[in-house]
């Protein structure tokens, strides 16, 4: 029944949204097919209801309390992917705030800021002002075409939700930066990313530059490269494998991660700093 849900949920979505462009852009539906379609997205929202009543219900019969067994229903019912994405876009919104308000996100007192964003900042501000100019074209073109207002309204929302989720993406990398502190290194790539190594597990910390990284957050046998820009300049080798999550809930078990700092000497000069004034156990 789960599958099911599943299915129907990803079915409805896409087919309510085609429908409410539709009629937001003026386009006259025949009334039958908005009555059906209405009555598709009620059985839909029927039937997902009555499944997530029912996976509630069995985890409170098997000791669960109501806000671990709620938990537990909603993430049987989403797959874990579309929950990480929507993860993603209310963290950059709180990555904007943050940005917004100077401050930086999951660094303690005492912890040392890695930044990492100043290699790939610029370029993709020139991208965003591209996106703006993008949006105002299409507003003009849209309209000297004589364009519905309706679905100039579509374009022009999707356009700008577009520019804020890139302004998110910018907020995000540089309020989350990689973070050295006495227990861990934390390696981080906005919100997509976040691995946190322990500092007993590494064995060496290079500074090896490569320009050739074809992927941000990519994991080749148990190796795992974060870069920046294509770019990564930092080598950690552990001890033994840690694991790591990518960003859409694959994990994976590594020995040498790979990364990126804007400043690496000083990277290295705080990881070591730190190590030799670490309490002996």
């Amino acid at each position: 029944m789960v599958k099911v849900a599943r299915a129907a949920l990803f079915a409805m979505v896409p087919v309510e949204l085609l429908v409410a462009v539709l009629l937001v852009s003026g386009v006259s539906l025949p009334r039958p097919l908005i009555v059906i379609a209405e009555a598709a997205v009620v059985a839909v929202l029927t039937l997902e209801a009555t499944t997530l009543y029912r996976l509630f219900g069995a985890e409170r019969r098997g000791g669960a309390n109501r806000r671990t067994a709620l938990r537990a229903a909603f993430g049987r019912l989403v797959p874990d992917q579309v929950r990480r994405i929507v993860g993603f876009d209310l963290q950059g919104m709180v990555s904007l705030a943050l940005w917004v308000a100077r401050r930086r996100h999951g660094v303690p007192h005492g912890a040392t800021a890695v930044s990492y964003s100043g290699a790939q900042t610029s370029t993709m501000m020139i991208f965003l002002f591209a996106m703006i100019v993008e949006l105002v074209g299409a507003e003009v073109l849209l309209r000297a075409f004589g364009a519905p207002v309706g679905l100039r309204t579509v374009i022009l929302v999707a356009d700008a939700y577009t520019v804020l989720i890139v302004l998110a993406v910018i907020a995000a990398c540089i309020t989350r930066p990689h973070v050295v502190s006495a227990d861990e290194v934390r390696i981080r790539y906005g919100a997509f990313f976040d691995l946190r190594v322990p500092r007993e597990q590494i064995a060496q910390l290079r500074h090896v530059r490569n320009f050739n990284e074809n992927s941000t957050v990519k994991v080749e046998g148990d190796r795992l490269a974060v870069a920046v820009a294509s770019q990564t300049n930092l080598i950690l080798e552990l001890t033994e494998p840690i694991t790591a999550i990518r960003p859409l809930g694959r994990r994976a078990e590594v020995r040498m991660i790979r990364f990126f700092a804007d400043d690496p000497r000083a990277a290295i000069h705080v990881l070591q700093r730190r190590r030799e004034h670490a309490p002996e156990s």
